[in-house]
């Protein structure tokens, strides 16, 4: 009987194990958050690499077998590398449905979405205050700057030394509101310089913050396996590197200004745990695992071996039930 080369069975078993690879790749991308190097590879690549040996072994063992099952010779010998890839294809498929496997790693941790969400939305909502704080911050400076030199002007009569030191000319030349405006100027322009906020170009610190503030916002609540990753690895860099910006700027001072820290505190809840952290498998994922292990041997139980092998699990059974005939002397009508 002539066997289809590539059979719909064929297509579910290269779809299964994909998506297992898939899972595993996601899986092991948790597992790994954090390391630079996986496998002592670039991260990504690494991961990669640990998903395809995890796909791979299972298919090809369940695809050789399937190869070896349909021989039209040698039957004795192949019979016998067909049940070595068989029972290496269990001995994969129980190691890979154990704790330490990127396959039920990955649904150990998506279990825990919520509450990594609830941990991440602190985090960068924290992050997106912290511009709006710094506004402040320069608001209350320049309102005090300005007030001060106001009471400088004002006093223009009474003290006309601090006056002149503070780099004032008599009123009667210029008006005090349009100097106090030009001496406000730099102050203003050192709390806000020009790569602070950009919203033409959108390329100012606090645009580039922004949208990657709502990015990971998106990412985490929709919970995208991959994105989520970079998100963990690079709140806390980005939002510390971000609040050291805002410091710099803080800390240049106008003439005779005695200004005050920008403070902002920053704290992280520990989210890496949630991914490194080993969980037993739940019945859900060994479910997914024993389906997607079905599907890949499915290309294997309906392949037809030829009739003239006298090997196979056929004939197996064929010789149990034979040895059973003559020992009980009863009749069996079997059919292979």
């Amino acid at each position: 009987m002539n066997q289809s080369k590539f059979s719909f069975a064929d297509v579910l078993t290269v779809v299964a194990t994909i998506v297992f690879g898939f899972v595993c790749f996601m899986g092991a991308n948790f597992l790994n958050i954090g390391n630079d190097k996986v496998w002592g590879m670039p991260h990504t690549a690494g991961c990669v690499v640990m998903a395809l040996v995890c796909s791979v072994l299972l298919f090809a063992t369940s695809f050789g077998a399937k190869l070896l099952k349909r021989t039209s010779g040698t039957f004795k010998t192949y019979f016998v590398w067909e049940v070595i890839l068989l029972t290496l294809f269990v001995l994969f498929a129980v190691f890979f449905a154990t704790k330490t496997s990127p396959f039920m790693h990955y649904f150990t941790v998506a279990a825990q979405k919520l509450e990594i969400n609830s941990k991440l939305q602190t985090s960068i909502t924290q992050a997106e205050n912290m511009f709006a704080a710094y506004e402040s911050y320069a608001e209350i400076r320049e309102n005090l700057y300005k007030s001060k030199l106001q009471s400088v002007v004002d006093a223009e009569r009474r003290d006309p030394d601090t006056f002149a030191k503070y780099g004032f000319k008599p009123t009667s030349d210029v008006s005090g509101i349009t100097q106090i405006e030009t001496k406000m100027f730099p102050i203003h322009a050192g709390l806000f310089p020009s790569n602070y906020s950009d919203t033409t170009a959108n390329n100012g610190i606090k645009e580039v913050a922004t949208n990657w503030l709502q990015n990971a916002k998106n990412t985490t609540s929709s919970w995208k396996p991959i994105g989520i990753v970079g998100v963990v690895n690079d709140i806390e860099k980005n939002s510390t590197d971000w609040l050291n910006t805002l410091n710099t700027l803080s800390q240049v001072p106008e003439p005779f200004e005695k200004p005050f820290d920008f403070e902002y505190l920053l704290s992280f809840k520990d989210v890496k745990t949630h991914f490194t952290k080993l969980y037993s498998p739940s019945p859900f994922s060994i479910g997914l695992a024993v389906l997607a292990y079905v599907l890949m041997l499915l290309t294997y139980i309906i392949t037809i071996r030829s009739t003239k092998s006298t090997y196979g699990f056929r004939a197996l059974f064929r010789v149990l039930f034979s040895q059973k005939q003559k020992k009980t002397g009863g009749d069996f009508d079997i059919e292979y």
